[in-house]
């Protein structure tokens, strides 16, 4: 199965661009404008639909990325399923005003709260690796907080996109709400140039910190996702029939075009070898062509290969795998041992099916290991010992720590995804990801409005010691200083010289 490659971009994709955030910019009011629970009726209804069409949604991801049609199913259409499920609860909760209480004693005749209201639009650019999934949840959590969208799919995978919008379509969102607009770089260019009002980008480090550059000049607020270079560590105590199925299905899941996949993994030394062992007698059973597709391209596969030709050139050894595949663009599922560091193998992104596993002899190298990378997305603890797996998950410098699991987090609504580091800014999914979709809107309405403040012009020695009296009130530690500041403060409602 080979991923089918979208023909280049339209000529003129400026134009398409700002013809389709004009026409989203128009709609997008009535659309804010439009009470919570209506909103969530399209999200309920594209719900609906998606299920009826989940075969066919599946066959299509399948299709167009290469990708086992299990993974499809499971990895994009239920993680959207449970994305719609999560935004029928929670975005009612989010749109509810935020009571501000005053701990100042000064300013306790006010009432406050905080109100969320949408950005306007919104700009999404996504990736090819999971691109149903990854535009859906964010898609979908933009439209459900009063938003519209220009997304930007990528210009391997444009039909999971057009899909996404054919459903959301049919379920009764107004055409001018959400525009795809498919093509390569420059399509992409022209969108963080254009006048939205935030951007969600999914992609590689060097085109997010293009974008972020981009971005700075017009003060655009930006979610960034850069990937990751994951670590699994896991201990001498560790289930090594378990831990080597979870390496095994982490590192070539979507033949290993995953940010969350295992990259790196670190096994203490007295169970290191049978570790290994059981790693490659599982991936000796896979079936490539039927578990593990291919890569995006061949540009993918010559990173692939590039990084596992500079290990074994520093001194690595591949266990099993280590060569191409015999369908296009594939590469055979590759354990490496004796690898560090110096390699581009622990240190560069892969997004490819290998996994270097490497020995450490205690807690502290296993963590000093793990956090020896600029990426920060994610990692994972493999131990009996839970309460061993939550205090190393504490010293771990990723976004996300899973202990005795991985991967899955992204498929939980409810958890926030992003990292630390290289591996972007911001976060989608949960309630930061939500939060993410909105402005938060600061109302504070005094009670007195007939008072003037004591606070207001009317300065001079008299009123600067009420003050100095206010502030004993306040903190000071001594009874006497406090009642004496209480009496002291209490002048400044009477003085003469208030403007």
């Amino acid at each position: 199965m080979q991923a089918v490659i979208a023909p280049t971009p339209l000529p003129d994709v400026t134009a398409q661009i700002e013809s389709s955030i004009a026409r989203a910019r128009a709609a997008q009011p009535n659309w804010a404008a439009t009470p919570v629970r209506e909103r969530l009726r399209v999200i309920r209804n594209f719900q609906q639909a998606l299920y009826r069409d989940v075969d066919a949604v599946a066959a299509l991801i399948a299709e167009e990325t290469g990708k086992p049609k299990a993974e499809a199913l499971t990895a994009e259409v239920l993680v959207t399923l449970d994305a719609t499920r999560f935004l029928l609860k929670e975005v009612p909760r989010l749109f509810r005003r935020e009571r501000v209480r005053h701990g100042n004693l000064a300013m306790r005749a006010k009432r406050a709260y905080l109100q969320r209201e949408p950005y306007g639009v919104v700009g999404i650019i996504s990736p090819w690796n999971y691109p149903f999934s990854i535009p859906a949840s964010e898609v979908l959590a933009a439209l459900a907080c009063g938003n519209a969208v220009v997304l930007k799919p990528s210009e391997f995978t444009p039909r999971c996109a057009l899909k996404l919008q054919e459903l959301l379509f049919a379920a009764g969102l107004h055409r001018d709400l959400l525009h795809v607009v498919p093509g390569e770089g420059p399509a992409g260019a022209a969108l963080v140039a254009a006048p939205i009002d935030k951007l969600i980008f999914t992609g590689s480090v060097a085109t997010g910190k293009k974008i972020a550059r981009a971005a700075a000049e017009k003060l655009l607020p930006v979610v960034l996702e850069l990937g990751g270079k994951d670590p699994m560590i896991v201990l001498e105590d560790a289930d090594i029939n378990v831990a080597s199925s979870a390496a095994v299905w982490g590192a070539f899941m979507n033949a290993g075009q995953t940010c969350l996949s295992v990259e790196r993994c670190y096994v203490h030394r007295d169970i290191h070898d049978k570790f290994v062992q059981a790693c490659v007698e599982k991936v000796k059973k896979l079936r490539v062509g039927e578990e593990i597709g291919p890569l995006i391209n061949d540009r993918q596969l010559q990173t692939v290969e590039t990084q596992v030709q500079d290990a074994i050139a520093r001194g690595a050894k591949v266990e099993c795998g280590g060569q191409r595949g015999s369908a296009p663009h594939s590469y055979v599922p590759t354990v490496v041992t004796h690898a560090d560091h110096s390699m581009k193998l622990l240190t560069e992104e892969t997004f490819g099916p290998i996994v270097p596993v490497i020995p450490f002899a205690n807690d502290d190298e296993a963590v000093r290991s793990a956090n020896d990378s600029a990426f920060g997305l994610a990692a994972s603890i493999w131990t009996r010992d839970r309460a061993r797996g939550e205090a190393l998950a504490q010293r771990l410098h990723s976004g996300t720590v899973m202990v005795n699991d991985l991967i899955s987090a992204f498929g939980i609504s409810e958890a926030p995804h992003g990292g630390f580091g290289e591996s972007g800014i911001g976060r989608t999914h949960g309630r930061m990801g939500l939060e993410e979709m909105v402005r938060a809107k600061y109302i504070d309405v005094d009670l007195l409005p007939g008072m003037p403040k004591v606070w207001w012009f009317g300065y001079g020695d008299e009123f600067y010691a009420q003050m100095r009296g206010f502030f004993d009130f306040l903190f000071s530690r001594s009874i006497g200083r406090r009642i004496a500041g209480g009496f002291a403060a209490l002048r400044a409602f009477r003085r003469k010289n208030r403007i």
